[in-house]
């Protein structure tokens, strides 16, 4: 079984969990009603997806 010989110092162990974090979601601007929207997702305040309607988003 393999033990190790030293102690991992806090930073030699936070170096090797530099790529484990939480991305930014890239948000851009609906091209038909210009509300904020995720990238490659359907418009939650209008429905629509690449100029075509998706779902039918009903007025409250």
């Amino acid at each position: 079984m393999a033990v190790p010989k030293y102690k991992t110092s806090k930073s030699r162990r936070n170096k090797r969990r530099t790529h484990q974090k939480l991305k930014k979601a890239h948000f851009d601007s609906c091209p038909k009603c210009h509300e904020a929207c995720l990238r490659h997702h359907i418009c939650a305040s209008c429905g629509y997806y690449k100029g075509t309607e998706v779902l039918s988003v009903e007025e409250i």
